[in-house]
Formats: structure tokens, C-alpha cells, sequence
């Protein structure tokens, strides 16, 4: 069954240490208040409640999974879910970043994030249903209309009512632009939609009095593909005008997907007939409207990833210092064992590292861009505020496709220390490799987050966000070259750096006279930067540990062998990465299809 315990340290470690999260929300008037004295705090009650209260769920949550009642329409979440969300909600979890005029607590986003990381480790599960209120939140609170924040806004934030978003429908998956779902006006002002929605996350449970669904549908005389696509919020229950329960509203659960993992959460088939809803923003921008809340999911699939790494690398840990098995090829390490734990073995420490030195880099980049979304949000400096708004627009798809992808490494090579006992379920650690492998999927599979990185997001604006961000790269690689203790660091950081403006100038080039070269050097390519990210940020941190190795406490002495682990071992596939991204799309697309 395992353990969970918050890395708490290691987050005070990244922002108290590395980002100095105390100065920079200085200069964010909303935040200027926060110290470490309550970011420690908000740490250490979001550990307890995680470990205490959550992780004992998860092993038996997906074992007992959901169950739903087809002559009701109604799901039945596993024993303890519902309980644990009401500790949550009187906990004031559920209100800790939102705005304050709802009802919300008002802290930073930098500090959520920490939470969500927690709570993902604990049980991803069930993470996702008050996780995807937060999006919802986000996206009624930046496009909704005041009657409509009024109402639902204050239910959302307090834990009340949670949100769902009802994207893709059978025949289209990603291909939002061919959905059928119609919205057909009402003299007062709501909509009539009816529509058939699939993989619908959280889309019917018993954790909440009222789900709020924000529904992508065509408008009458809409035009084709996803330039027709409109918002709409659609309750299970109709709500009264004073915010009390009313009518049920005709969208139903037809079926519960049955799935490879992330048991505990309710991956429904919704179907609308005739369901009154009310249009977010406006008629035919329902998309723009909507990437408020799909960037939101796409930075929370990352921590999700983030998550399911720390507390699979965790276990692997213990039982790696617990399991005895041969001996040390150097000579018995406990002779008064008949044979030594497997921890002693140089694999078992590359799988553990891997897991260890991912979590790591996840958490100090997570942190980062969570920062960057508190400045973009709350600087007073316009200049500011765009830049760092550039900043998490470029990190975005990194965030969910890098981390992701790390996750389904980490989670199946802590997995592979247990041997045979890993792939049995009581001991908890497949089931981190299931749950792990839908996070490339959804939310925009990782080859989306890929073609958006490079296509949108880089050789959209000619590389000025890439260009912005490597400054700082090339800034932090000048100033501390000449350090002769850095250069192990510093030195494959700049030539990462380099490697990628030339590669990016590459594929710009072919991509002009052949559209396909982006699609195919676009997740190899994705996977470079992402390591130039992590190298930016593992170089920063193994400085903080060079300057403290020598205080006695180990921590930094852990950071710094992490450190030089990932540059050793992890960095380096960036040479087989940036071949496979160079070498066109020729080796692709040449094989007819029939051929096959």
C-alpha cells in the first residue's frame, strides 16, 4: 500500500531558495503581505491533509472505482471520496487562490501549485474533481458576464458546486472544429443544447450538490470548423435566483468509461437534450473562451505528472532500502544479512535517480511558471505583466508534454525496482503507471502540446518568446562561466542553448517550403527544450548547493549528486533527440499508406 509524505523541504528549498517567492510577491501589491512564515504553513497543513486524509484513499478508490446507475443517471464515487471532499471544502482548501470579492482566500497561484502538487502525490483521482473546478473558475471569472459571476462564482470557490468542461464528442477527439452539439436560442436569454460529450472527467458524482458544465455547441447559422464554436454554462441543477438547488436539468450520465487508470474519477458519457444553458462571452468565440480553462488543465496534467513521480520514486525508495537481494558486486555491504538490500546495485540507483532527479526539475519549473502567472496576473508594470503572460504561453505545452512524458519513465522504472512485486497491485505501484499514462493523452495528446510548442508558439512569432526566455539562459551562462566549480554545469547548459537556436533555425527553414517538417521534428524537438529548461534550472539549483555543501546539512549534498546525475545521465539524449528532430520528414512520409 506504500506512504506518502509531502516533500516539503524540497518545496521550501525552491521557493524560499531558488526562486525567493518572498521578494517577488513584494512587487505584486495583492501579495506584498505573503511571507514564508505562511507559505510554511499553508506547506505543512496541505502535508497532513494529503497524507492523512487522501493518500489512504487512493489504492482502495481505484480498486472500488465509481459506479453508475443507469436508471438514475447518477455515479456513486468510492467509499471515503465524498467525506474527504467534505473535509476539504470546511478545510477552506477549495477558496485558497481565488479572488477574495467571491469569497476566496486571495493567496498566490505559486503557493496553489505547491498544493496541487501535493494532493495529485496523494491521490490524482480524486484531485480532479475540485481541480477542474479551478478551471472552471478561472474561465467564468475572465469571460463570464457580472449576473453570472455573481451567481456562480461564490458556489465555485467555496467547494459548493464543482465545474466540469464538456470538450470532444465520439466522432472528433481532438478536432474540436467538427463538433455537432446545437444551442438554440430562448426568448430569455438562455439556450436549448443538445449534444452527446465523451471523456467528460468528473462529469456526474455525488461529492458536490451542483456540477456546473461548460459546454463547447454550435449556434444556429454558426460558420464551419472552430471559428463556429460557442461557450455555454450548463448546471445540473438550474439554480434559483437566491443560489438555492432548483430543477434538474436534462444532461445525463449515459455510461462510465471504462479505463486503464484514474479508477476513482468519473469519465462519463454526457448526453444534453434540450439542457438550459447560458452563453460565456461570445456567440462563435467559444474556443478563445475556453483555452482559459484548457491552459488551466494543461498546466494542471503536469502536476498531476509531477505528482504521481514524487510518490512512486518515494516508495521505490523504501523498498529498494528494504529489499535484500545478491550482493554488492563490490563486496557485502550488510554481511550480517544473507544478502544485501537492492539499493547497493548501481541500476537500482539509476531508476530511483531518474525518478528523484524528474521530480526535482518538475517541481523548480511548476514553481516557476506558477510565479510567472502570479506577476502576469498582479505586477503593476504592463511590460511585466506581458512579458511573463509571453513566458507561460511558451511553457505551457512544455509543462504538460515534458512532465508527462517523464512521469510515464519515472512511474515504470520505479516500478521495475520492485521486480515481480511491482506489477502486483497491493503493493500500490502499478497502479502510479496506469494513472500516469493517461496524462500524455488527454487535455491535448503530447504530439498537440509538441506541434503547438513549435508551430504556434515559436515559429509562430519568428522565435521572439524562445529568443526572450534563452536570454536569460545566456545572461545566467555568462555570468557565472569563469566559475570554475559551475562549468560541469554550465557548460552543457550553453551548448544546449546553442544547439537549440540552431535547430530551431533549421526546421524554420524547411518548414517553409514543406509544412510536414514541422510535424515531424515537432516531439523530439519538444523534448530538447524541455531539457534545456530543466538544465537551466538544475544548474541553478546545484549553485545554491555548491555554496552550502559544506553547512552540514545533507539536503544540499543530495541536490548537488542529483544535479550532476541529470547532466550525466538524463541530459545527455538530447544528441539522439536533436538527430531524430533533423532528420526530416522524408523517412516519414515517403512509405505510401497502402504499403503499411
Amino acid at each position: 500500500m506504500g506512504q506518502y509524505v509531502a516533500p516539503i523541504r524540497d518545496m521550501q528549498f525552491v521557493l524560499h531558495e531558488l526562486l525567493k517567492v518572498e521578494d517577488e510577491l513584494k512587487a505584486l501589491p495583492k501579495h506584498a503581505e505573503i511571507d514564508a512564515d505562511i507559505i510554511n504553513q499553508v506547506l505543512e497543513e496541505g502535508g497532513k491533509f494529503t497524507s492523512e486524509v487522501l493518500f489512504p484513499l487512493n489504492h482502495s478508490g481505484d480498486r472500488e472505482g465509481c459506479k453508475h446507475d443507469a436508471a438514475t443517471s447518477t455515479v456513486t464515487t468510492p467509499k471515503g471520496f465524498k467525506e474527504a471532499y467534505k473535509q476539504y471544502v470546511e478545510g477552506g482548501w477549495a477558496a485558497l487562490a481565488c479572488d477574495p470579492d467571491y469569497g476566496g482566500q486571495g493567496l498566490p497561484v505559486v503557493m496553489n501549485n505547491s498544493f496541487y502538487e501535493m494532493l495529485n502525490s496523494a491521490n490524482q483521482a480524486w484531485t480532479m474533481y475540485p481541480g477542474l473546478s479551478h478551471g472552471a473558475y478561472e474561465c467564468l471569472k475572465e469571460h463570464g458576464t457580472d449576473e453570472q459571476k455573481k451567481l456562480y462564482l461564490p458556489k465555485l470557490v467555496s467547494g459548493e458546486w464543482t465545474g466540469t468542461m464538456c470538450l470532444t464528442e465520439p466522432h472528433c477527439g481532438t478536432d474540436l472544429g467538427m463538433l455537432r452539439s446545437k444551442a438554440l436560442p430562448q426568448a430569455d436569454g438562455s439556450w436549448l443544447i443538445t449534444g452527446n460529450k465523451i471523456f467528460i472527467s468528473a462529469g456526474e458524482h455525488d461529492m458536490s450538490e451542483n456540477i456546473l458544465h461548460l459546454v463547447l455547441a454550435r449556434v444556429p447559422d454558426a460558420p464551419e470548423g472552430s471559428k463556429g464554436i460557442s461557450l455555454f454554462l450548463v448546471p445540473k441543477f438550474l439554480p434559483n435566483a437566491d443560489g438555492s438547488i432548483g430543477e434538474r436539468n436534462p444532461i445525463f450520465c449515459g455510461a462510465i468509461e471504462e479505463k486503464m487508470g484514474i479508477h476513482g474519477n468519473s469519465t462519463c458519457q454526457m448526453n444534453l437534450d434540450g439542457a438550459r444553458g447560458w452563453i460565456i462571452g461570445q456567440p462563435n468565440k467559444g474556443l478563445q473562451a475556453m483555452f482559459v480553462f484548457m491552459n488551466a488543465a494543461r498546466l494542471g496534467v503536469g502536476m498531476q505528472s509531477l505528482g504521481l513521480t514524487e510518490v512512486a520514486y518515494q516508495n521505490a525508495l523504501i523498498y529498494a532500502k528494504d529489499r535484500i537481494q545478491m550482493r554488492s558486486l563490490t563486496g557485502p555491504k550488510n554481511p550480517e544479512k544473507p544478502a544485501d538490500p537492492i539499493i547497493v546495485h548501481p541500476d537500482v540507483r539509476r531508476m530511483l535517480l531518474t525518478g528523484k532527479a524528474y521530480a526535482e526539475g518538475a517541481r523548480a519549473f511548476t514553481s516557476y511558471v506558477a510565479l510567472q502567472i502570479d506577476r502576469e496576473l498582479n505586477h503593476p508594470d504592463e511590460d511585466v505583466r506581458k512579458e511573463a503572460a509571453d513566458e507561460v504561453a511558451l511553457l505551457t505545452p512544455i509543462i504538460k508534454a515534458f512532465i508527462t512524458d517523464n512521469a510515464w519513465i519515472a512511474t515504470s522504472e520505479a516500478m521495475q525496482v520492485y521486480g515481480g512485486h511491482g506489477y502486483i497491485s497491493e503493493w500500490g505501484m502499478e497502479q502510479y503507471v496506469r494513472d500516469a499514462r493517461i496524462n500524455l493523452i488527454y487535455e491535448g495528446t503530447n504530439t498537440v502540446q509538441s506541434l503547438d510548442l513549435l508551430g504556434r508558439k515559436i515559429l509562430g512569432d519568428n522565435g521572439a518568446k524562445l529568443r526572450k526566455f534563452g536570454e536569460k539562459i545566456k545572461s545566467y551562462v555568462e555570468e557565472n562561466g569563469l566559475d570554475e566549480k559551475m562549468s560541469e554545469f554550465i557548460t552543457p547548459l550553453g551548448d544546449l542553448g546553442d544547439k537549440v537556436t540552431k535547430l530551431t533555425m533549421e526546421i524554420g527553414m524547411k518548414a517553409f517550403q514543406n509544412a510536414d517538417e514541422v510535424g515531424a521534428a515537432a516531439v523530439p524537438y519538444l523534448r530538447v527544450v524541455g531539457h534545456l529548461v530543466y538544465s537551466y534550472f538544475f544548474a541553478r539549483m546545484a549553485q545554491i548547493a555548491l555554496e552550502k555543501e559544506d553547512s552540514g546539512d545533507n539536503f544540499y549534498k543530495s541536490k548537488l549528486a542529483t544535479a550532476r546525475f541529470y547532466f550525466a545521465r538524463l541530459q545527455p539524449e538530447t544528441a539522439t533527440l536533436i538527430r531524430q528532430a533533423r532528420s526530416g520528414s522524408a523517412n516519414l512520409m515517403a512509405l505510401d499508406a497502402d504499403l503499411f
